[in-house]
């Protein structure tokens, strides 16, 4: 099957950075679908493990793929996978301990997947897995906010959301404002991106180059009770603090080289760290949580209560159009999410 991997980590502007290879095709443990992949999506986590993570000496080729989020079209069923028949049209992130799904064929843990929703095109889905994921957790299990029928959790709340206009931002943004009754501020820094915001959802938008604290007020807020973090936030930290109200809450996704909890004490206000991965990777007993939060956004989606947030197409998956992706997600000004579909003939 044709793939898409690498031999040795390092920049993206080496030749054989991200390289087209022939691999053998997987074989579907028992609870695993086997998918045939049809479109797929770049997030920094591609860029993060293609720099610095040494790929493993048994893999296929001596090489790791990489893609932690597909669309595709069952083609075996493992015996305990439920569910799920050949024929499905999926959508899933996959786990970050396997081989991801840039390649034609690719074996996931059914547990993880749902059924992809009908109102998207491949492109559009490939775009929301792994951010839907992440977004859904760090809103619902790690800030706390009550998912209610009425939708009215965080009623009276307000959500400080840095980098509103990334990936996982701009679908954080429209389950907020879609699930819930928060007040939700987003950050971001050009034209561009604000209006990207404040077209999915955002009730107000402030400029991250600020110190947010100053920007709030400036806004007309006097602080907020949440934050989610989703980049820079060894910068924005101080300013961070600074905005929650006392007994506020933080999440964050990215990687500060350190974080001081020492501040956070006196405003009694808590820390909690989000990783779409963890439930897989560690296989823990609500795994199947991740599949169920998947078809919910697809029942969104086709509701038409939430858009794709595919801004970039690079066209078909092979390793020339992947480096371009790659590039986009380091470029560090990404507007949504690039995506790329098919392996042509």
């Amino acid at each position: 099957m044709k793939a898409v991997a690498y031999r040795t980590p390092g920049p993206i502007d080496r030749p054989d950075a991200l390289i087209d290879l022939d691999l053998p095709a997987p074989q579907p443990g028992r609870r695993d679908l086997l998918v045939r992949v049809r479109a797929i999506s770049v997030n920094p986590v591609d860029a993060k493990v293609r720099a610095s993570a040494q790929p493993a000496a048994d893999l296929p080729g001596g090489a790791r793929v990489l893609g932690w989020d597909a669309v595709g079209t069952v083609e075996a069923v493992g015996a305990q996978a439920q569910g799920f028949a050949v024929g499905d049209r999926v959508w899933y992130a996959g786990a970050i301990q396997r081989p991801g799904a840039n390649s034609e064929l690719h074996a996931v843990d059914a547990r993880i997947v749902s059924h992809a929703p009908a109102r998207l095109s491949d492109a559009q889905a490939a775009a929301l897995p792994l951010t839907a994921i992440t977004a859904w957790e760090l809103l619902f299990d790690r800030l706390g906010v009550p998912l209610t029928a009425q939708r009215d959790g965080g009623q009276g709340q307000r959500l400080l959301i840095v980098g509103g206009a990334g990936g996982v931002g701009s679908i954080l943004i429209q389950l907020a404002r879609r699930l819930t009754g928060l007040q939700v501020i987003a950050t971001a820094s050009r034209a561009e991106t604000r209006d990207w915001c404040l077209q999915l959802g955002a009730h107000s938008v402030i400029d991250h180059r600020q110190p947010l604290a100053d920007a709030l007020k400036a806004a007309g807020f006097d602080g907020v009770d949440l934050v989610a973090s989703l980049t820079h936030t060894d910068k924005h930290y101080p300013q961070i603090v600074q905005a929650l109200h006392p007994q506020g809450k933080l999440a964050l996704i990215d990687d500060p080289a350190t974080l001081d909890a020492m501040p956070l004490k006196t405003k009694a206000l808590s820390l909690h760290w989000e990783f779409m991965f963890a439930r897989p990777l560690y296989d823990t007993p609500d795994v199947a949580e991740q599949g169920r939060l998947l078809a919910e956004v697809a029942r969104l989606a086709d509701a038409g209560q939430i858009q794709s947030t595919m801004t970039e197409h690079f066209g078909t998956i092979n390793a020339a159009n992947l480096k371009k992706a790659h590039a986009f997600v380091e470029g560090g000004a990404a507007r949504g999410k690039g995506v790329l579909e098919g392996f042509g003939a």
